[in-house]
């Protein structure tokens, strides 16, 4: 595989993340892959969100008011009841506008299904687009999600019924659906997301945190690579902000790609192009176009679409 140009829910600076518009967009401008998050309905629908339930950042009810925190999780609402909610402008004051000022605003927005993001690409005519579909569980909040047996299983059920699975990676923070992924489609690229900052990092170097399915770095030397490696992943995707050219270099000799989030500012994403990643996730992905153009790395064809 070439560099990989990812726009991140779509390109989320651009357009609400996560939606049709978005990945429309995305296609439109022209990308290797749609990086996208996935969610269970209480009826069994994956959809496509962020979020585990409904993200007051972005989401106004039937009545135009944006609803009030924490949101209600996707696995108590079933998909005609998320249809009747409007994610398609930021709150104003919240942290995220701030973030994204620029983001056109498109009223009327729906949560999408997978389904319905698969459609678009067929629409768009593009054969070669991937999906980088982000399993969202989080270990320490069991009750929010289906458990990763029937998450997974829901998940591949969807891709494989679509005729996707020669198209798709899987990612996820939360190890133990990519092991499960690995047994049951083993000819589906698994997308090793991996934190070690801030107040929230998803690894240790030292020991397994509840995201790692029972591995353990300390019991490979270390690393982060080689963990991953003995998981038998192809990719890994670190933060941007964790990687360092001796890391890079280190996953490689592991054999895995490095594909790394989420890269904004045309400094940074020159200077992981430098380092010699394999790809970057980005909300620009226009942004990101111009920079590898500039690198000199082969870009991917627009295929314009509507919605």
């Amino acid at each position: 595989m070439a560099f990989d140009l990812e726009a991140h829910r779509g390109g989320r600076a651009l357009l609400p993340e996560n939606t049709l518009p978005a990945f429309a967009n995305a296609l439109s401008i022209g990308v290797d892959t749609l990086e996208l998050d996935t969610g269970m309905t209480a009826d069994g629908e994956v959809i496509v969100s962020h979020e585990r339930g409904l993200n007051p950042d972005i989401t106004r009810d039937a009545a135009g008011a944006y609803i009030t925190p924490p949101g209600m999780p996707f696995l108590k609402l079933r998909l005609d009841e998320v249809r009747t909610y409007d994610v398609g402008r930021i709150r104003p004051d919240s942290a995220y506008a701030r973030q994204f000022p620029d983001q056109r605003a498109l009223p009327g927005t729906r949560i999408p299904t997978l389904k319905e993001v698969f459609a678009l690409v067929r629409k768009s005519g593009n054969d070669r687009v991937r999906f980088n579909i982000e399993t969202k569980i989080d270990p320490d909040h069991p009750e929010e999600t289906l458990g990763p047996q029937a998450f997974v299983a829901k998940l591949l059920g969807v891709i494989a019924a679509e005729g996707f699975s020669d198209r798709v990676m899987i990612q996820s923070f939360d190890w133990r659906t990519l092991q499960l992924v690995q047994q049951q489609a083993p000819k589906i690229p698994t997308v090793y997301l991996t934190l070690q900052r801030g107040k929230a990092p998803t690894v240790a170097l030292d020991r397994a945190t509840s995201w790692m399915a029972g591995f353990n770095p300390a019991d490979h030397g270390g690393s982060l690579p080689r963990t991953i490696q003995a998981a038998r992943g192809v990719i890994w995707s670190p933060y941007f902000g964790d990687v360092t050219p001796a890391l890079v270099a280190e996953a490689h000799e592991a054999g895995l790609r490095v594909v790394v989030w989420t890269v904004n500012k045309p400094e940074d994403m020159a200077r992981m192009i430098a380092l010699g990643v394999d790809g970057i996730i980005s909300d620009r992905p226009d942004l990101l176009r111009r920079v590898a153009g500039e690198q000199g790395i082969p870009l991917p064809a627009a295929t314009p679409v509507s919605p």
